[in-house]
């Protein structure tokens, strides 16, 4: 039969990807159509060309890679959200022919040397910015591939790239599988004394579905985390915590999901890689394409930071302790008792917990109060939309100026079996012009909260803490700096081609609107009695915003020095292991030393399985640029006595968000500021000034 968009989902790219469709059959055959189409193409590119241009030789090129990255993007977003032995047989059956491709593609010397006659030639001067900067990517990019290497190099490049593909992805899955497997069930009520209603309700609700009498939790973040927080047994806190500070290392429930090894061999591949391209760690690799210019100075930056913040993370840890012991009859604080105590004392010291702040927070009201605010700041329209979904819980919207379509997205907001945890965007489609025609772009925003409970046999939509409220914001900036992009190219539309430690600072920027009066009115309403935040209670929450910030901001620090010395100073060969070079950190750093039996890092998937090695920093990193945009914000609403301002908002998305990665982020960073970035309003936000 023949391959076509007739007979296979995943070979249609006319509009949206048809989930209603795909089948873990369908993967097969299409990523095999299209990696031959993709090498047919690559091998035409190759021959020797009179005159290369943009038209002849990036154009084609382009095509072809898009539609087997769109088509694969399918394939991953759905091993995501959507976990099925079936699907992930067919994801890691493809998994090594797309590496391969990729890897191929980037160390073929033929298409480095046209990048390279595009770049000499006199058509160059001619280029727009964005092309220009496209050109300047690849030819960096094609040097990190290792196309300049001598080609028995190439082939052990190769080599590791694969095996480390499989590496990551199997890290994940363990960690899934881990978070899948663990169920604790408890069948005396009595043991969840202080447990919220509706973590009760969800609980209780699980096991039912298992068929099952008493109370079922999970490692999934809704279902654990209220215990943590509020259950008053000790016993139990120390039972939900050690589960999930054990999954998927040796001390978890199965060794065939124990992620130690495959941490060792992932650092290992790394090393090679860098020491292959002429680099002396991972690290130097890792930074090339990214604003900051060397290990040394991140950890330098990194160091900085924790300095400012040790003293209030040291007094943040003392008023705990004593609290504790004073107030709670704990003698000896435990990691297991942290985030209970903490509640106890944010309640005692502001007059509210969360779990009130959460009944504010309908889902219905936070969406609308989401677009809201898009609306107002960069004058666009987001509206329900229609289009095939992976999950029956999936909801899809556009964006639209003046009745023009800007983009699309999907949200997937609840935690359930089968879909990775935590919060992300990924993008289903770029933003490119195509035929004198514009291909809109358009999003995943994805993230794990609980899902609409039933009370008294009556339905009730999800309720959000404010801490998911800001994961929302979050993601959707990412979002926004996907689907509000201006550029055409595709290589550097949108997020494509935005420095890693800058790609996070329009999502940061974001999370600073949940903490505004004029914000939070408009998207709460109590479940119960309708009624908006009331202002006391809001008075409640800004006071307390930057409670324990100096343990929150040194425990990010903790997480980002970690991740840097393992890829920059830390021999993968030698005997000390990933846990050691941890626990030094946290020695020098950390104002609270975790029980001996955490093994964080063995779920810690933003570096062993994301995009993050030895840039996990970015977050902080970013957070300096955020919090500096945001306060031309806080500047707008002293005049105007608003921070949505139009006229900054505008300001934010003609420099930044339109922008993409067509220049340098610094460059977008200045021309919305007017100068460099300071530290200042980071510390100022945080509560860390003198």
């Amino acid at each position: 039969m023949t391959m076509n968009s007739a007979t296979n989902p995943l070979l249609d790219f006319s509009d949206l990807p048809r989930f209603d469709a795909v089948k873990p059959e369908h993967v097969t055959p299409a990523i095999s159509a299209l990696l031959d189409e993709g090498r047919a193409v690559v091998a035409r590119l190759e021959a020797p060309m009179d005159r290369v241009t943009w038209e002849g030789f990036v154009e084609p090129l382009e095509n072809v890679t898009e539609q087997l990255g769109r088509a694969w993007g399918v394939v991953g977003h759905l091993n995501s959200v959507m976990d099925t032995p079936e699907l992930r047989a067919a994801y890691n059956e493809n998994l090594p022919k797309i590496t391969e491709f990729w890897t191929g593609l980037g160390q073929n010397l033929a298409l480095f040397q046209k990048y390279k006659a595009i770049k000499e030639s006199s058509d160059y001067a001619g280029l727009s910015a964005a092309r220009k900067q496209i050109i300047e990517n690849a030819l960096r990019d094609f040097r990190l591939g290792g196309a300049e290497l001598p080609e028995d190099k190439k082939a052990r490049y190769a080599e590791i790239q694969e095996k480390r593909a499989a590496l990551t992805t199997k890290f994940s899955e363990n960690v899934l599988d881990a978070t899948n497997d663990y169920a604790l069930f408890v069948n005396n009520e009595a043991d969840l004394a202080g447990l919220p209603d509706d973590a009760r309700q969800a609980a209780r609700a699980a096991a039912e579905r298992d068929g099952k009498p008493g109370y079922k939790f999970t490692l999934h973040f809704p279902s654990y985390f209220p215990i943590l927080q509020y259950a008053d047994k000790r016993e139990l806190r120390e039972t939900i915590y050690r589960a999930n500070v054990t999954k998927a290392s040796e001390l978890g429930s199965k060794p065939e999901w124990d992620n130690t090894n495959n941490i060792a061999e992932i650092l290992k591949l790394r090393d090679e890689e860098a020491k292959l391209l002429g680099f002396s760690n991972f690290a130097e690799v890792s930074l090339v394409p990214k604003m900051a210019e060397t290990p040394q100075q991140v950890i330098g930056f990194l160091e900085d930071l924790a300095g400012r913040a040790r003293p209030f993370a040291e007094n943040d840890l003392a008023e705990l302790r004593a609290f504790a012991k004073k107030e709670l009859g704990i003698d000896e604080l435990q990691a297991w008792d942290v985030t209970y105590a903490s509640e106890k004392l944010r309640e005692q010291r502001y007059a509210f917990s969360e779990q009130e702040v959460k009944q504010y927070f309908q889902e219905p009201k936070v969406i609308e109060g989401l677009f809201r605010v898009i609306q107002n700041l960069f004058s666009v329209e987001v509206k329900p939309d229609t289009a095939a979904a992976w999950h029956k819980d999936v909801k899809f919207f556009r964006i639209e100026r003046n009745g023009q379509l800007l983009g699309q997205f999907y949200i997937d907001l609840y935690a359930r079996s089968g879909k990775r945890g935590g919060a992300w965007m990924n993008d289903a489609r770029g933003r490119r012009l195509v035929s004198s025609t514009v291909q809109t772009p358009v999003a995943y925003l994805v993230c794990n909260f609980t899902e609409p409970g039933i009370v008294d046999g009556q339905p009730r939509p999800a309720l959000f803490t404010h801490d998911e409220v800001i994961t929302l914001f979050h993601e959707f900036g990412h979002g926004l700096h996907h689907m509000l992009t201006e550029v055409d190219e595709l290589g550097v539309s949108g997020i494509s081609g935005v420095e890693w430690d800058a790609v996070e600072l329009p999502s940061q920027f974001m999370e600073n609107f949940c903490w505004e009066w004029d914000v939070l009115q408009h998207m709460t309403e109590h479940v119960e009695t309708g009624e908006h935040l009331p202002r006391a209670l809001y008075d409640k929450m800004i006071a307390a915003k930057n409670f324990q910030s100096g343990l929150q901001t040194l425990r990010q620090v903790e997480f980002a020095l970690f991740d840097m010395h393992l890829h920059f100073d830390h021999d993968p060969y030698g005997s000390r292991t990933a846990q050691e070079v941890l626990n030094d950190v946290r020695n020098k750093f950390a104002v609270m030393i975790p029980p001996s039996f955490n093994r964080f890092q063995n779920s810690f998937s933003h570096i062993f399985a994301g995009g993050y090695a030895a840039g996990y920093y970015s977050y902080k990193w970013a957070e300096v640029l955020s919090a500096d945009a945001y306060s031309a914000f806080e500047e707008a609403g002293a005049i105007g006595g608003n921070v949505l301002s139009a006229d900054t908002g505008r300001k934010f998305l003609e420099e930044i968000l339109a922008m993409g990665g067509s220049r340098p982020a610094l460059e977008s960073f200045k021309a919305f500021r007017g100068r460099e970035p300071s530290i200042d309003a980071l510390l100022r936000h945080n509560g860390m000034t003198a």
